[in-house]
């Protein structure tokens, strides 16, 4: 697998971690109307964070960057 392909979920991976964090951060505070729109912004950037690491891996599938195995070969 590319080294640079490797380093991109990675860190599509992290920034998924770090919206969740941060919607729980705004959940657990809770200090009104301004932190559940914050709230709802970092669970809509995870959920799109999310989708494109999906597409990223389905691209990465098809140009054959990356094969499926089966497991206790």
């Amino acid at each position: 697998m590319n080294s640079l392909f490797a380093l991109l979920l990675v860190c599509a991976l992290a920034a998924v971690v770090l919206s969740l964090a941060t919607g729980l951060f705004h959940l657990s505070r809770g200090r009104g109307d301004e932190d559940s729109r914050k709230l709802a912004r970092a669970l809509t950037v995870r959920i799109a964070i999310s989708l494109a690491l999906f597409a990223l891996l389905m691209i990465a599938w098809y140009f054959g960057l990356i094969s499926p195995h089966g497991l206790g070969r």
